[in-house]
């Protein structure tokens, strides 16, 4: 603030140029360049194959998934394998895409509100195709890398990942076949590779160190056998979450024909759903000063203690911890804490001057 007449500034801000600039003239404008598509006035183009003239040879929606994903034309059993995957990630019932769809559709939105409210349930627990994706292919590159076997680095995958929402092994499908099922498919029609067989490692694995009964489950079968059908993290991705959208569009309607729209303060809590702090008085102003309690802490001993206090307030986020382990999947976990409260542990039993003056900067 205040420096806007700083000599060092490239410019005086007080007599610079000011309304329309003219455009640059020895600059190229802005221009959007795509590998995937163009359309013209004659025709649409994906990956040099014009649609109308796919769709009129006989080939389908899912042959153009692969097209735009992969410049390739598929082989038939790869189109029967996503056609299978589909059918069984188009439904869910009340999970949260279709709730989300239903919460936006009460607010008297439209429908494709909604549906994109329901793409945003996709994340890295729920249909958590992007991590199990970039999982798998951190762990086996680890067989080329480190020349350890496919069943070793399963071994460390499970080790380093077993309580992990994208692992694609848990207790979710122990009575339903239809992941094991899945996978039988993709094996029957040819289209399963190093990523089923790593899939079945992992499970072998994780049964023999898990404390209860797990097995393969659908994010596992799903992101596996897409992975080799070469299909990316991300694309499994992009291609399950809008096919469930389809879905949350039916449960949209029935949502309006069957609800009807909540209106702002319609919707009461009961005292019963509650279990914060009991009910009390409101302190006056000048009773503030005693009530009040400041954030701000003097020494890592006051901030630890502070910091404990806040983990076991729910709602505020202090238990909460933000993992970001690349520039493009940053993941969020709850998790156990003791990491961190370690940390401040050996600040607090005398860690170095400098981090202790930051806390009592703090």
């Amino acid at each position: 603030m205040g420096s806007l007449s700083d000599s060092r500034l490239p410019y005086n801000y007080h007599t610079r140029e000011c309304g329309t600039v003219p455009p640059d003239t020895k600059r190229a404008g802005f221009q959007w360049v795509s590998e995937v598509a163009y359309k013209n006035v004659h025709r649409i183009v994906s990956r040099g194959y014009d649609t109308t003239e796919l769709v009129e040879a006989g080939y389908g929606f899912l042959d153009v998934i692969f097209i735009d994903f992969q410049a390739r034309i598929p082989t038939l059993e790869e189109v029967q394998m996503l056609n299978y995957i589909m059918v069984m990630g188009l439904e869910d019932g009340l999970s949260g895409p279709a709730v989300m769809a239903r919460v936006v559709a009460q607010g008297k939105n439209l429908l494709t509100q909604a549906v994109g409210a329901s793409i945003l349930a996709f994340g890295h627990a729920f249909g958590a195709y992007a991590a199990f994706g970039s999982m798998m292919n951190k762990y086996l590159d680890k067989v080329e890398k480190d020349g350890i076997s496919t069943a070793e680095a399963a071994e460390l995958l499970v080790k380093e990942n077993l309580k992990d929402e994208a692992l694609g092994v848990s207790e979710l499908m122990l009575k339903d076949p239809s992941a094991r099922n899945m996978i039988s498919r993709a094996e029957k029609l040819g289209v399963s590779g190093q990523y089923v067989a790593m899939l079945k490692e992992v499970v072998a694995a994780a049964q023999k160190i898990s404390s209860t009964p797990v097995d393969v489950d659908m994010l596992g079968a799903t992101g596996a056998i897409m992975l080799d059908m070469d299909f990316s993290p991300e694309a499994t991705w992009a291609v399950m979450a809008v096919c469930r959208a389809f879905a949350a569009g039916s449960h949209y309607c029935e949502e309006l024909e069957r609800e009807s729209y909540q209106r702002l303060g319609e919707v009461l809590t009961p005292k019963e759903w509650y279990d914060g702090p009991a009910d009390r008085a409101v302190p006056s102003l000048e009773e503030r000063a005693k009530t009040a309690k400041p954030a701000c802490c003097s020494t890592p001993e006051e901030w630890k203690k502070a910091f404990d206090e806040r983990q076991k307030m729910v709602g505020t986020g202090w238990a909460i911890v933000e993992e970001i382990e690349a520039p493009k999947t940053a993941i969020r976990k709850s998790k156990d804490v003791k990491k961190t409260s370690s940390k401040i542990e050996s600040i607090a039993s005398g860690g170095s001057s400098k981090a202790s003056e930051q806390l009592k900067a703090q």
